[in-house]
């Protein structure tokens, strides 16, 4: 039977004898180099349509992993760059730069080219109130189209349906964030708080340190009154349409990515929906851990949250 990748990973953690362990790390390590550096690097064209390793993963493990940018390979990462600018603008890409890393100043020329400097002088200095008046000024007075939102550690932007999480202690920032797992609470929270505010603005969250966010949602009792109490018939309406069949599928998808999903009616009988939202999911590995929450679960549960909102409930106050 050939070597296969668990055998691997149970040596590195079962083995006691740390020399055996940094013997093999080099190994790795001195390989990983020898592919960036010497294979890719030394083909550019091949490097730019067709990378040794998928989606230039190996870019992510050196910048999360606080390599400068002379640890990288140059060519390789100025590729990468390119290629979540023409993303952001549009342009045909080899492919989409989903869950993408680049450095704080890289990030901030692709996406705020003429004040990049500025902005790198600014949020490296912690400065972050004149950061935010260039940020403004470029959505009041510059017509540009994106969201911002500060919390202690992170800066989280939103162009169109993409979001990109500015990691301020680090420097570096997460682009097209995609299948990456949600590293904290204190980000889950803040993504939550942006799109409250963009979609659904009145519904209640409430961030619970170190369990999870809870996003209240309400069907005012005016609705619940005007459903059919009968199974659904020909002609029932949209409301009834959906509060007999698509609304508990619905609630049925959910509990894949929620701890709990609470139901009970209010003091003035509205319908109160309470789901919570941790960083791991109700999904398994196959070893039987849980799966982590990542970035793109989080849409299920924001347009559940802006399809009430919008179609149940601010029509109806």
């Amino acid at each position: 039977m050939p070597l296969k990748e668990e055998h691997i990973l149970k040596y590195l953690n079962t083995e006691s004898d740390t020399k055996n362990k940094s013997e093999l790390i080099d190994l790795l390590r001195n390989t990983i180099d020898k592919l960036c550096f010497d294979d890719c690097e030394r083909d550019r064209i091949a490097c730019t349509l067709q990378p040794k390793c998928s989606r230039r993963h190996l870019l992510k493990l050196r910048i999360k992993s606080e390599l400068k940018i002379d640890d990288l390979p140059k060519f390789c990462y100025s590729v990468h760059k390119g290629v979540v600018e023409r993303f952001f603008r549009n342009k045909t890409v080899i492919y989409r730069p989903f869950d993408a890393y680049l450095y704080l100043i890289d990030f901030l020329d692709v996406f705020f080219h003429g004040d990049y400097r500025k902005l790198n002088k600014f949020i490296s200095f912690n400065k972050l109130e004149d950061a935010f008046k260039i940020f403004d000024d470029r959505i009041h007075n510059r017509n540009e189209k994106f969201e911002y939102l500060k919390t202690d550690n992170y800066l989280i932007f939103k162009f169109e349906d993409r979001i990109h999480v500015l990691y301020l202690n680090e420097k570096y920032v997460l682009c097209n964030a995609n299948r990456e797992s949600i590293t904290s609470l204190e980000l889950l929270n803040g993504i939550c708080q942006l799109y409250a505010e963009i979609y659904f603005p009145e519904v209640k969250l409430a961030f619970i340190p170190s369990k999870h966010v809870e996003i209240s949602l309400k069907v005012p009792y005016d609705i619940l009154t005007k459903i059919s109490r009968e199974p659904l018939q020909d002609n029932d309406s949209k409301m009834d349409q959906y509060f007999w069949n698509t609304f508990w599928e619905d609630l049925n998808a959910l509990t894949q990515y929620c701890d709990q999903i609470s139901l009970h009616e209010d003091k003035n009988q509205n319908l109160e929906i309470i789901l919570h939202v941790s960083l791991l999911t109700n999904n398994y590995t196959e070893e039987g851990d849980k799966l982590k929450l990542r970035h793109r679960d989080l849409r299920l549960i924001f347009n559940f949250a802006t399809r009430i909102y919008t179609e149940y409930y601010i029509l109806w106050i």
